[in-house]
């Protein structure tokens, strides 16, 4: 939304009887959409009682935001929409009218349990595990990451490296991630593992430029440090291209790509 050319950020309340995971996921996907306007996502777990959302309808209220709830115990959602009404807050249901059609269709009443999909079950546990294998090896820190780890991700700095690492270990892959830096010399283990393992990401100069910019803003820092430099950019890149040539690995251009797209990609070149 503009006014006079200034953007305003929507602020979108979360409310959830667990984590609050897909409601956040609900609305960025939809936010997305929308780029370059930015939503203000507020996450309120475990709503339990009634006094939980009532201080969720003041902080609603106080932001003149709107709700995205994804409580299964029906009586919780009928409170919100019942606040919702009462003080004519937009309300967005998520799970209740997917549960209420799945009760139709298989006739039988849902469990009306919070927090089912995040039961400690052995598939948990691998998510657990490649999330922690993705920060104990994130950006070269071990190289003995390169060895264990199901994919490898190299390429310079700021081509989603990090992200992709997380987003993947989500899916249950272990993920190392090796920066590309002309100053310092590849770890050897790199070159001593499956190609197929790994994979290289480069990106067009001008969009490195701009997201390094926006990352020295964001640190406070001068927009013009050599990390920003276009000449500096180019050889980077030049100099991962060569690195990459010579592990013979597969590349990916993320210019114009978001996380969850590249890591389908490579999901998909893993499992072929």
């Amino acid at each position: 939304m503009k006014l006079d050319n200034v953007v305003f950020a929507p602020v979108v309340y979360v409310l959830s009887d667990s984590a609050g995971d897909t409601g956040d996921s609900v609305v960025r996907a939809a936010a997305a959409q929308f780029y370059p306007v930015q939503v203000n996502i507020r996450r309120t777990p475990y709503i339990l009682d009634r006094s939980d959302v009532d201080k969720a309808i003041e902080a609603v209220l106080r932001d003149k935001a709107i709700i995205l709830f994804t409580l299964v115990v029906p009586e919780m959602r009928d409170y919100v929409i019942e606040q919702a009404m009462k003080y004519s807050i937009p309300y967005i249901d998520t799970l209740g009218p997917v549960i209420s059609s799945l009760e139709r269709i298989i006739g039988q009443e849902s469990r009306h349990k919070p927090g089912l999909i995040h039961e400690l079950n052995e598939d948990y546990f691998k998510k657990v595990e490649a999330v922690e294998f993705a920060v104990k090896y994130d950006d070269g820190r071990d190289p003995m990451g390169v060895l264990k780890a199901d994919i490898v991700l190299v390429g310079v700095s700021r081509t989603s490296k990090t992200p992709l690492s997380m987003y993947l270990a989500y899916k249950k892959f272990k993920v190392a991630n090796v920066p590309l830096v002309p100053e310092l010399k590849p770890p050897n283990e790199l070159f001593t593992i499956a190609k197929r393992k790994i994979i290289g990401l480069t990106i067009n100069p001008d969009k490195l430029n701009q997201i390094r910019i926006e990352r020295l803003k964001a640190l406070g820092l001068a927009g013009d440090a050599n990390y920003a430099n276009v000449n500096r950019i180019v050889s980077e890149l030049e100099y991962s291209q060569r690195i990459m040539e010579r592990l013979g690995c597969e590349v990916l251009d993320v210019s114009s790509r978001a996380v969850e797209e590249t890591a389908s990609v490579i999901i998909d070149m893993m499992r072929s």
